[in-house]
């Protein structure tokens, strides 16, 4: 932006056509290049950023141009889903000033705004949102100790996340066994295919359909993979006990202060609590080697083990969304239905992949992930 309002007459022409600027913020791409929590992490800096480059430049112009921060966020946590009232009152200082521009994806469409009156609540409460960040939330940076640690986080739950998906042996094919991507290729949803060059190797797979096939598995790795392992690195790594204790001290205190940092623990405290073990292993018992199937399987189980630990270290709360009794009440009418589904889906998939191609076996995989992902929500 900075190279591009260098530019002779950029700045001129952009207060003729009205003085604004739109940047988009993807989520999808960079969660699956780098995970949940670093994804979100250079997002936030990266919004920073861009207010302190548009104040710069509209000191220096003395014509002013308003930035707007344009959020490409899908339904699923992965793709940058989840409550919209917490995402916004989460943004940087000096992102939203009296609006903001945000997508709604077809996943998630039907479920706010089929019904006139549920559509009506979401939209006040994205306005309600907007007025508060602007108005009543104070502006003012994180302090430089929260943002240090949110750095060094951000670098070892990367480097999980990735030794996980992009330097494991073999987890290419334990994803494509594990998980109902081929059949969900086969849906007729979405504008993009399950990836450009189809089934070689994670990189080339559109986060799309990989955000949904792991809500469909019951794990859901995109939405909290890497933090546990981040935070014991983070606390393990201090000289002493001492040390320790105030690391320990300082990401609960940013959980308390920091509504960036609490919001983004929030969707991760969700994602587990939608999650199964128990259920991921049937997926996982579809992957036709062993030694693949336990290896990469174990690796999961103990992050999630690890971030679920860490997660009560932070947060203080023994349960997952302990705090939120609506969403337990509807998980508690949900999901003795939709556990039914998982187990009929894993053996309509192990009969489909054994060659029986009956019309009645691949329609009733396609109901089955419809059911989940309108089952889970924001995960399936």
């Amino acid at each position: 932006m900075r190279a591009f309002y260098g530019l002779p007459g950029v700045h001129a022409m952009l207060q003729r056509s009205g003085a604004e600027q739109d940047v988009m913020l993807g989520y999808s791409d960079i969660n699956k290049d780098g995970g949940i929590f670093t994804s979100n992490r250079e997002l936030y800096r990266a919004g920073r950023a861009l207010v302190k480059l548009f104040d710069e430049l509209n000191e220096s112009q003395g014509l002013p141009i308003r930035l707007r921060m344009f959020h490409g966020r899908g339904g699923t946590v992965g793709r940058g889903g989840g409550p919209s009232y917490q995402a916004i009152l989460a943004q940087p200082p000096g992102t939203v000033r009296a609006q903001l521009r945000l997508t709604e994806q077809g996943e998630v469409i039907g479920s706010k705004y089929a019904n006139r009156e549920i559509g009506r609540r979401n939209l006040e409460t994205l306005v309600a949102a907007t007025l508060e960040a602007t108005f009543l939330t104070p502006n003012k940076a994180a302090p430089t100790a929260f943002l240090n640690a949110a750095e060094a986080l951000s670098r070892a739950s990367m480097a999980a996340y990735r030794a996980l998906v992009y330097e494991t042996p073999g987890f290419v094919d334990y994803f494509f066994g594990a998980t109902p991507i081929r059949e969900i290729a086969e849906l007729n949803i979405g504008s993009r295919p399950a990836s450009h060059n189809p089934f070689t190797t994670s990189r080339t797979c559109v986060l799309c359909p990989r955000a949904s096939v792991g809500g469909q598995c019951r794990l859901a790795i995109n939405g909290w993979y890497g933090f546990g392992s981040a935070v014991m690195g983070f606390v393990e790594g201090a000289p002493d006990a001492k040390g320790r204790k105030e690391r320990e001290a300082l990401l609960q205190r940013m959980y308390a202060q920091w509504p960036f940092f609490r919001t983004l623990l929030s969707n991760m405290d969700m994602v587990l609590a939608k999650s199964d073990l128990q259920l991921a292993r049937r997926y996982a018992g579809l992957v036709g080697e062993p030694a693949l199937r336990e290896t990469v399987f174990s690796m999961i189980e103990a992050e999630w083990h690890r971030t679920s630990d860490t997660l009560t270290l932070i947060t203080g709360a023994h349960r997952r969304i302990q705090d939120n009794q609506e969403l337990q009440l509807s998980m508690q009418y949900r999901f003795p239905y939709i556990d039914p589904l998982n187990l009929l889906q894993v053996e309509l998939l192990r009969r489909f992949r054994n060659s029986d191609h009956g019309d009645h076996v691949q329609r009733g995989i396609h109901i089955s992930i419809n059911g989940v992902a309108a089952g889970l929500r924001n995960t399936g």
